[in-house]
C-alpha cells in the first residue's frame, strides 16, 4: 500500500483533523498510500502517533500536528507545520467531530454540551478553513472536505440537537466557501456519512433498542465502515473530482433516498 509516483495524490500535502482514529485514521492511511504527505492533526498525542506509525509502516510519509480544532492558535500552527514540512498544502479534510451522550432534545441538552459541540464540530471546521485557505491559494489551489452528516439534510431519528445543528452549519458554510473560492482554484465539498461503525457510535448504540431503531432507517441494513467513508473522501481529494465543488456528498447507505418525497 505504500505511496508511489503514480499515486493519485502524489506530491500533495493533506492535513486531516481527528486522524487518530476512525475515519480520520483510515483516510490518513489511504491518502498516504496514494502518495500524499499526510499531516495527522490530532489532540490525542498517543492516538496521533499510532496513526503516524501506521502510515510510515506502509511506506508513507506523515507528520503529527498536535491541535485542538476549536483553538485558533493551535490550528494556525498546524497549518504552518504542514507548510514548513512540505512547502505547501493541497488537501484539507476537516474530519474531527464529537457526539456527547448528553446531546439530546432542545429542552434537555445542557448549554455547556451545546457549546462544546458547536466549538468542535462547527467552529473547528471554520478554523481549519480560515488558516488553510491562504496556504492552499499559495500552493496553487486544492480541495477542502468538510465532514457534515446525513442529519444536515434531514432530521435525526433520535434527539441530538447540538450535533444536528453543527452539521447543518458545516453544510451551509461549505457551500459558501465553494462559491467564494471556486475561481481561485479551491474546491469545497461536504462529506455526509450515515451512521459509521466507529468507537464513538458503537458506544452510543450499545443499547440494542437504540441500535435497532437506527438500523431500521438504513436501506442497506448496516452501518458504514470507516474505510468506506475514507474512499469517498479520497475521491473528493483527488483530481478525478476536479469539477465537483459545493456538493452535498452523501455516503449514507440510502438513508436520505428512502425519505425523499417525489415531486
Amino acid at each position: 500500500m505504500s505511496g508511489t509516483p503514480t499515486g493519485r495524490l502524489n506530491g500533495r500535502t493533506a492535513l486531516i483533523t481527528g486522524a487518530g482514529s476512525g475515519i480520520g485514521r483510515e483516510s490518513a492511511l489511504l491518502f498516504a498510500a496514494e502518495g500524499a504527505r499526510v499531516v495527522v492533526c490530532e489532540r490525542d498525542e498517543a492516538a496521533g502517533r499510532v496513526t503516524v506509525e501506521h502510515v510510515e509502516a506502509q511506506g508513507g510519509q506523515a507528520l503529527l500536528a498536535l491541535a485542538d480544532v476549536s483553538d485558533d492558535a493551535q490550528m494556525r500552527q498546524a497549518v504552518e507545520s504542514a507548510v514548513d514540512w512540505t512547502g505547501g498544502l493541497h488537501v484539507l479534510f476537516n474530519n474531527a467531530g464529537i457526539f456527547p451522550a448528553r446531546d439530546g432534545s432542545p429542552v434537555e441538552t445542557p448549554l455547556d454540551v451545546w457549546q462544546l459541540v458547536i466549538d468542535v464540530n462547527l467552529k473547528g471546521v471554520f478554523l481549519g478553513c480560515k488558516h488553510a485557505i491562504p496556504a492552499m491559494i499559495e500552493s496553487g489551489g486544492g480541495s477542502i472536505i468538510n465532514t457534515a452528516s446525513f442529519v444536515a439534510v434531514m432530521g435525526a431519528a433520535t434527539s441530538q440537537i447540538a450535533y444536528t445543528a453543527s452539521k447543518g452549519g458545516v453544510l451551509a458554510m461549505t457551500r459558501e466557501i465553494a462559491v467564494e473560492y471556486a475561481r481561485r482554484g479551491i474546491r469545497a465539498n461536504a462529506l455526509c456519512p450515515g451512521p459509521v461503525n466507529t468507537p464513538l457510535l458503537e458506544e452510543f448504540l450499545s443499547d440494542p433498542a437504540q441500535r435497532a431503531r437506527r438500523l431500521v432507517h438504513i436501506p442497506m441494513g448496516r452501518l458504514a465502515e470507516a474505510s468506506e467513508v475514507a474512499q469517498a473522501a479520497l475521491y473528493l481529494a483527488c483530481p478525478e473530482s476536479s469539477y465537483v465543488t459545493g456538493s452535498t456528498f452523501m455516503v449514507d447507505g440510502g438513508i436520505t433516498a428512502a425519505y425523499v418525497t417525489p415531486e
